[in-house]
């Protein structure tokens, strides 16, 4: 049973899905809402993970990473903001590095520090790849160069969720960190070409398979971190792929190619006899075919200049034979990203339910009930995909039971001299 540590929990996604592999036991999960009096997602997760491991309700800024030492946890899991990761020496030189206040990937940085895992599983929307718009790569890159001086070795995939059977297109990267004295970076530092690590027998590869072929567009990138994470925070920038591997400070990135199995479908996840509050009248059906409109609108700057506001046509109402889109936080509300669908029973227009959106998740029915309606909806939109992590946690457990084969056919050679 491997002992996980659970940062930035929201309702459970994580913790879901490791659990259904019953090789995981959440020791300690926190979950905190910044200027919030309500915790909805503290209190939906505490009441479903009820008695078992400690549930934090606290600023993460204002825990002591230094009493998660005692858990002996060996996975740490989170899903956290994307944000300014930039980086600065401090003044008086003595404290080392320092990175922005209040930027939560700090928080990880200085709890991995003292708890040392062995494997870490971070996720995050795609676009971490691509920030900050003035300096490419950057963020990705400070995340990358963090690891690396904690003696990890990192690969990542962005994965749609579609792509892999699940019933929403949600695009997320996942981030996969192994301390690099384990017999699993040993194993894949005999494999001299990266791209066989990516296609065939890396972390993700085993977990979402791919095709062996090259992608046609974009050449792979085979480079060096700047040994000084400070250079890389000022200067450094850099592409990078939907998949990759960094070993000692050397990164390979490649495009990969999804073999994509069969997804569940929308309409296979909805209910019946739907309660009369999710249709829509009259109005409300015209103000979406509006938002979801294609539009060309002459609109004027702050500066004076005029210019046309353009966008694309949608949907409407939603195709009940492909997965959902993307959920966002605002679903449920007179949004242009809401999930609008003719139901199958009254032929009448109307919006998700909750229980829908946690289908979306694959969560289990009413598992947000007891919040808001308007919060459940937003809970929803932040969460994971639940039957993604239960893929990656069953392969930890193959890389663990690995792990533990080789120590003990260790112990034995050592008994025979």
């Amino acid at each position: 049973m491997i002992k996980v540590i659970e940062l930035f929990a929201g309702v459970g996604g994580f913790r879901l899905g490791l659990e259904a592999t019953k090789g995981f036991e959440v020791v300690w999960g926190n979950q905190w809402e910044p200027s919030k009096k309500s915790q909805d997602a503290f209190e939906c997760y505490s009441r479903q993970f009820k008695d078992k491991g400690i549930h934090s309700n606290q600023d993460i800024n204002t825990v002591d990473e230094k009493t998660l030492i005692d858990f002996n946890a060996n996975l740490l899991v989170g899903g956290f903001p994307c944000q300014d990761y930039s980086v600065a020496r401090s003044l008086s030189g003595e404290k080392g590095i320092q990175g922005k206040k209040g930027v939560l990937f700090w928080e990880i940085v200085r709890i991995l520090k003292e708890v040392r895992p062995r494997y870490v599983l971070l996720e995050n929307v795609d676009r971490l790849l691509k920030s900050p718009s003035k300096q490419r790569g950057r963020d990705f890159s400070i995340m990358l160069s963090s690891l690396k001086d904690l003696n990890y070795t990192v690969e990542w995939r962005v994965v749609n969720a579609a792509d892999y059977g699940q019933a929403q297109r949600r695009r997320r990267i996942f981030i996969f960190a192994v301390q690099n004295d384990t017999s699993y970076v040993t194993r894949l530092n005999n494999i001299d070409k990266e791209e066989t690590i990516l296609h065939n027998d890396g972390f993700f590869a085993k977990t979402f398979p791919v095709s062996q072929v090259m992608h046609e567009k974009h050449t792979p990138l085979l480079f060096s971190l700047p040994n000084d994470i400070v250079e890389v925070s000022e200067t450094f920038s850099q592409k990078y792929y939907n998949a990759g591997i960094m070993r000692n400070g050397v990164v390979y990135t490649e495009e990969l190619i999804p073999i994509q199995e069969t997804p569940i479908t929308l309409g296979e996840i909805l209910q019946t006899s739907v309660d009369e509050k999710y249709y829509l009248s009259s109005d409300g059906i015209e103000k979406f075919k509006y938002l979801k409109g294609p539009k060309k609108i002459e609109r004027t700057s702050s500066t004076g200049h005029k210019y046309t506001f353009s966008e694309g046509g949608m949907a409407f109402p939603e195709p009940l034979d492909k997965p959902g889109r993307t959920m966002l936080t605002s679903e449920g509300t007179i949004n242009r990203s809401s999930h609008v669908i003719e139901d199958p029973e009254t032929k009448r227009i109307r919006i998700l339910t909750p229980v829908e959106c946690e289908r979306l998740n694959g969560f289990p029915d009413n598992w947000t009930e007891g919040m808001s309606e308007r919060m459940r909806y937003f809970c929803m939109g932040n969460a994971l995909v639940v039957g993604l992590i239960e893929r990656m946690g069953k392969r930890i457990l193959e890389i663990e039971n690995e792990e533990t084969i080789s120590v003990d056919d260790r112990i034995v050679q050592m008994s025979l001299f």
